[in-house]
């Protein structure tokens, strides 16, 4: 899938610029038109001319704990009777996120002008999932803004959930690895140079793995400004290629391969399957919007292909069930399940009850994932510690050998 770059106009004048992930130009113009956006510039995004900036590297996201907030709130003022411009005045006020304060008086200040809230929302893409503004926008359409919000703040909160779970999962190895890190370069820099100062002046023949410890210890002595810029040049290399096309490719099939973390990948892909296309179909939305709105919010590139693929084959009267089977990409259970509900007519309850139970499975998965971590990564540091260690230790014992052979 490539990113195309767009200049569009929208029904009431205003010029939109940002991104859309198209199979190709023609289906990026067709969404676009979809959108009710007329079409001043269309351009494909490669590696080289996409507008990754190092302040977007860094850009503070809004979180999805902050969008559930925020929908809460917005529930209980409306339910109170407070009209929408004083509700968006209110929640401007008092949200603390700098960006999601900045979207909501933008969005504030179009609904004055006469704009839809939906489409004052969609004009920030970057701060509101596509997810909210559909749901927004039925609500508005039947009259029942507060239900909507109020799902949407539901699907926020087992969303921030599964997400907490999975960077729970991922913080005891990253720290562990950070710990390893720090601990070798420490060794290698004062306390390894401590003792082979002890080894200079005496007549021993030192092991080879004494030697390259020596080798180790010396570079990073002299040299440790290239080591530093390695690891900094690295960390920005890395968040730089996982945004492009090949690296995000490259990224997301190791994520569904990986011996440990694909059980995980599958599972918490299938649960957000479930739960959004759940809350479109609720909303009312037709089952082609539906997919093509839930192929939006999947993190994963093949997973978002395959809801792509599946929206067009849907449009052709293909049931859903049958290309998620053809993909290979989802457990027998999402097919099975889903292909049950379209012959019953009851899609939406039992997407739910999908949901639920692999939320559940997220949950066992993260819980198997950090229980077979903790071992590995224990044995790796002790393996790396017990090599500097013995390193110093080896001339020692030879030392020793040496005196008793006296």
């Amino acid at each position: 899938m490539a990113s195309f770059a767009y200049v569009a106009v929208d029904a009431k004048g205003k010029q939109v610029k940002a991104s859309i992930e198209a199979d190709n130009q023609m289906k990026a113009s067709d969404m676009l038109k979809k959108d009710g956006l007329t079409i001043i510039e269309l351009k494909e995004q490669s590696a080289l001319n996409k507008e990754i900036s190092v302040g977007s590297l860094f850009k503070k996201k809004v979180k999805v704990r902050d969008l559930s907030l925020f929908c809460r709130q917005f529930v209980s003022l409306h339910r109170a009777g407070v009209t929408i411009i004083e509700s968006m005045r209110m929640l401007t006020e008092q949200t603390e996120n700098p960006a999601l304060r900045e979207a909501l008086q933008e969005a504030s200040t179009n609904v004055q002008k006469g704009e839809t809230l939906a489409n004052s929302m969609r004009a920030r893409p970057d701060i509101f999932p596509n997810l909210l503004v559909h749901m927004v926008s039925a609500g508005e359409a039947s009259g029942s803004l507060d239900i909507a919000f109020e799902r949407m703040a539901v699907q926020f909160e087992k969303s921030d959930k599964i997400n907490s779970m999975i960077k729970k999962a991922m913080v005891y190895p990253i720290m562990v690895l950070v710990v390893a890190v720090v601990v070798v370069i420490v060794m290698l820099t004062f306390v390894v140079p401590t003792f082979m100062s002890m080894f200079a002046d005496m007549d021993i023949d030192m092991p080879k793995i004494t030697l390259a410890v020596i080798a180790a210890s010396d570079f990073m002595q002299q040299y440790w400004y290239i080591v530093v810029g390695v690891i900094v040049a690295f960390v920005f290399f890395f968040r730089w290629f996982k945004q492009t096309p090949t690296g995000e490719g490259l990224i997301n099939k190791a994520a569904i391969k990986a011996p440990l973390f694909g059980d995980l990948t599958v599972k918490s892909s299938s649960a957000k399957f479930a739960r959004n296309l759940s809350t479109m179909l609720a909303a009312g939305i037709s089952m082609p919007d539906a997919v093509q709105i839930v192929a939006d919010t999947m993190n994963n590139v093949f997973y978002r292909e395959c809801m792509l693929n599946a929206k067009n084959d849907v449009m052709q009267g293909v049931p859903l069930s049958q290309p998620l089977e053809k993909s290979g990409l989802f457990p027998p259970m999402v097919y099975h399940m889903t292909r049950i509900g379209e012959e019953t007519g009851n899609i939406e309850d039992m997407l739910d009850t999908m949901a639920n139970y692999y939320e559940e499975e997220v949950e066992m998965a993260t819980q198997s994932l950090m229980a077979a971590l903790e071992p590995i990564i224990i044995i790796i540091l002790a393996g790396v510690c017990g090599v500097i260690i013995g390193s110093v230790m080896a001339p020692m014992a030879a030392m020793y050998e040496g005196l008793d052979s006296l």
